[in-house]
């Protein structure tokens, strides 16, 4: 088996933007680094995962034995079609795809999730909403479409199934807690997370009254 992990990173001044009422660009580009920088350090300790390729206009941030592949900047689906086919050519059997900005990962999550969807072919793993889709595991990377979007995680259910594939769905608290939204800042910063903690210390709160809902794979599974 060749297990290759994929990520695409749009330059990081532009991220975030739905926390721009919330942050500066300099604090939103900030964070996007700091979580981008664990996922990659939370991969190359998975003992499932063989080699790491991002998708980016900025190749020259990623740090060595990263694999940059080129953004044509025809949407996040048509890149993470191209880097499949790339790492197709690269001799990957299995491909992991997640998000870069789940800073709660750790490596063990990573590989009983590769684990998990080694039994079924294909693991999902959605996001506390249970409507976005934070992880897909394929160990059939060419039989698979990628759409990342709204209601991305019924989408990729329904993309499963019409391949004959019945998905693992596992979203452990790493691969499930994403930042998104000003709720998710106020969720760490009430759970005292060690990797943001000194990083959002300084920020106000008292606009940030929503909470993440309790997440349950059942309710995503059913509702998302």
């Amino acid at each position: 088996m060749n297990c290759w992990a994929l990520l695409a990173l749009k330059p990081p001044h532009l991220g975030k933007s739905r926390l721009g009422g919330t942050l500066s660009r300099r604090q939103r580009e900030h964070l996007v680094i700091t979580m981008f920088e664990h996922v990659l350090e939370t991969l190359n300790a998975a003992l499932e995962i063989d080699r790491v390729a991002v998708i980016t206009p900025n190749p020259e941030i990623l740090p060595q034995g990263v694999l940059a592949l080129e953004d044509r900047g025809a949407g996040l689906n048509q890149a993470l079609d191209d880097g499949r086919d790339a790492l197709l050519a690269f001799g990957a059997t299995e491909l992991l795809v997640l998000h870069a900005d789940l800073p709660w990962l750790k490596p063990a999550e990573v590989d009983g999730f590769v684990r998990l969807g080694r039994g079924t072919g294909l693991a999902l793993a959605p996001d506390h909403h249970g409507s976005g889709t934070n992880a897909v595991f394929l160990t059939q990377p060419d039989r698979f479409d990628f759409h990342f979007g709204n209601s991305s995680f019924r989408q990729h259910l329904m993309e499963a199934r019409s391949r004959g594939f019945e998905p693992i769905i596992n979203a452990p608290h790493g691969f499930a807690v994403d930042i998104d939204e000003p709720a998710d800042l106020q969720h760490y910063l009430d759970t005292r997370s060690g990797l943001l903690e000194p990083f959002l210390s300084s920020w106000s709160t008292t606009r940030w009254t929503a909470r993440p809902k309790h997440f349950s794979p059942l309710h995503a599974a059913e509702h998302g």
